[in-house]
């Protein structure tokens, strides 16, 4: 489905991005995998696109919050792989408390991060995606972003700040045939939510239970491949947002 296509994940180097890049080797894609610090990590998912699939697939360590270095980043990616047709943006990090306590670097940090990181790799992917007269742009932002979460407003506003962006590019570059699209996980398995088995808020999730990476991964491959869809958030939540 995806053969002879580029695709960059941010934050791929675990949990659902490294599900991503998997699930975009499995059709075909070539994997170009941003990731902040875990070279080891990294690798050992390029790795298993190469091996498992037999697509070509490069780590690259940037900094997403970081105009000129994904601007670096983004280049040495297209001349490894000559273009790129596919970004999916889900670097993203959090730093909880509550607004009264809450420090301004760590507003700052999550925004930069969630926020500023999508405009600076949509920014500098779009030229790739104009030239090409296609392109598809996929940001993982969050149920937070559509109802908020006590505790995590820096969290929420840089998700909902994410649904915006995703609206406003869909509507902007769609007459050069770019489609923008979001996808808003709920409660998924991974490092970052870590052990949820006692929270309650499990309780409000109508299948019962939390989602898995891949879950995430399968909606985005959907997107990936849904041509006629555009501006569009799509939930992996089993239902807590409804």
């Amino acid at each position: 489905m995806l053969n002879g296509k580029t695709a960059i994940v941010t934050g791929g180097s675990r949990g659902i991005g490294a599900a991503i890049a998997k699930k975009l080797a499995s059709l075909g894609a070539q994997v170009a995998v941003i990731y902040a610090g875990n070279t080891a990590a990294a690798e050992q998912v390029c790795a298993a696109c190469t091996q498992e699939y037999g697509v070509e697939a490069k780590a690259y360590q940037c900094n997403v919050a970081d105009f000129a270095a994904v601007k670096e980043t983004v280049a040495q990616i297209r001349a490894d792989f000559g273009t790129v047709h596919l970004l999916v943006n889900n670097a993203g990090i959090t730093r909880d408390g509550l607004l009264a306590m809450m420090k301004e670097e760590d507003y700052d940090a999550v925004l930069d991060t969630n926020l500023k990181g999508a405009f600076n790799m949509i920014r500098h992917c779009t030229g790739l995606f104009i030239r090409n007269r296609e392109g598809c742009i996929i940001n993982i932002t969050s149920v937070v972003g559509l109802a908020g979460n006590a505790g995590q407003c820096n969290y929420a506003a840089s998700k909902a700040g994410l649904i915006g962006l995703t609206k406003s590019v869909a509507k902007e570059l769609a007459p050069k045939g770019i489609r923008c699209n979001a996808v808003a996980p709920g409660f998924i398995a991974t490092d970052m939510t870590g052990d949820q088995t006692d929270n309650p808020l499990l309780k409000s999730i109508p299948l019962g239970a939390m989602g898995k990476a891949e879950d995430v991964a399968a909606a985005v491959a959907y997107l990936a491949a849904a041509n006629y869809v555009t501006g569009e958030v799509l939930r992996v939540d089993g239902g807590l947002a409804m």
